[in-house]
C-alpha cells in the first residue's frame, strides 16, 4: 500500500512548476490530490496526468487573495472528504518592479498577498480539520529570500516569504500538542514559469543547471510521508551550481 492512501492532500498552485510536480507525486503515494489555483486550464492539465496514471484528482480553482474564496473551498472539501490531511502551501507570484523606487502600494500588495496572505488564509482554514483528526502536515513553499533578503527576489517577495517563514514555525510552537507538523521548504533557483517574471532573462543553459520541479516535489512528497512523530521544521533545497556562490568565487578571485 502507498504512503499516503486514504490521506487528502490539499495543493495550491498546483498548475504549473513546483504546485503541479508536488500534486503528481502526492498522488502516485496514493493521496486524493485537490488542486487549486487562479485558471481552471492548468489544473485539468494537471488533474489528467494524475488521473492517466491511477491516481485521484479533484480541481477546485479559486482566488487565493481572496480569504471568502479559501473559505468557500475548504468547506468543500471538508463537505466531500471529511478531512484535509495535508496542505501544500505552493501559491505565490512576483513582478518585474523589484525595487523599491518601482514599488507602489498596488504592486507591493499583489506579492504579499500572493505570497503570504493566501498561505495564512489556507492555513488558518485546514487547521480545524486537522485539530479534529490530531494528525495534519502543512507544507509552506517560501524562498532562500526568505532566510536571506535578496535584491534579485524584491524587498516586498523577501518580506512575504520571510513572513511565511515566521507562520509555519508558530504552528509548531502551537499545534505540536495537537500533532500537527508544519514545514517551511526554502528553494533556492527552480526552474519554473516564475523566472519569466525576472527583470533579467535567464538563458535555457542556466535552467538546467537550476533545481527542477520535480526535485522539490519529491522533497514535498518525503515530507508529507514521515510519520507522525517527526516534524521537519525547515529545509533548504538549492542548485549545486549555485549561481549566488558562483559570482563570491569569480569576486574573491577579481
Amino acid at each position: 500500500m502507498a504512503a499516503l492512501t486514504g490521506k487528502v492532500a490539499w495543493v495550491t498552485g498546483a498548475g504549473s512548476g513546483i504546485g503541479q510536480a508536488a500534486a503528481i507525486a502526492l498522488a502516485k503515494e496514493g493521496a486524493t490530490v485537490v488542486l487549486t489555483g487562479r485558471r481552471k486550464e492548468p489544473l485539468q492539465e494537471t488533474a489528467t496526468t494524475i488521473r492517466q496514471a491511477g491516481g485521484k484528482a479533484d480541481i477546485k480553482p479559486g482566488d487565493l487573495m481572496k480569504a471568502a474564496s479559501v473559505t468557500r473551498i475548504a468547506r468543500d472539501i471538508e463537505k466531500k472528504y471529511g478531512r484535509c490531511d495535508i496542505l501544500v502551501n505552493n501559491a505565490g507570484l512576483n513582478i518585474l518592479e523589484r525595487q523599491w523606487a518601482k514599488l507602489t502600494p498596488a504592486n507591493a500588495q499583489q506579492v504579499i498577498e500572493g505570497n503570504l496572505s493566501s498561505a495564512f488564509y489556507c492555513s488558518t482554514a485546514v487547521l480545524p480539520m486537522m485539530r479534529k483528526r490530531k494528525d495534519g502536515v502543512l507544507i509552506h513553499t517560501s524562498s532562500m529570500a526568505g532566510r536571506h533578503p535578496s535584491l534579485l527576489s524584491g524587498p516586498a517577495y523577501s518580506a512575504a516569504k520571510h513572513g511565511v517563514v515566521a507562520m509555519s514555525h508558530t504552528i509548531n510552537q502551537e499545534e505540536c500538542v495537537n500533532g500537527i507538523r508544519s514545514c517551511a521548504l526554502l528553494p533556492g533557483e527552480v526552474a519554473t514559469p516564475i523566472l519569466d517574471k525576472r527583470p533579467v532573462p535567464v538563458t535555457p543553459a542556466e535552467r538546467k543547471r537550476m533545481a527542477q520541479s520535480e526535485d522539490v516535489g519529491d522533497l514535498i512528497r518525503y515530507v508529507a510521508c514521515l510519520p507522525a512523530h517527526i516534524t521537519i521544521n525547515e529545509v533548504w533545497i538549492t542548485p549545486t551550481w549555485n549561481r549566488g556562490y558562483v559570482a563570491n568565487l569569480q569576486r574573491s578571485k577579481a
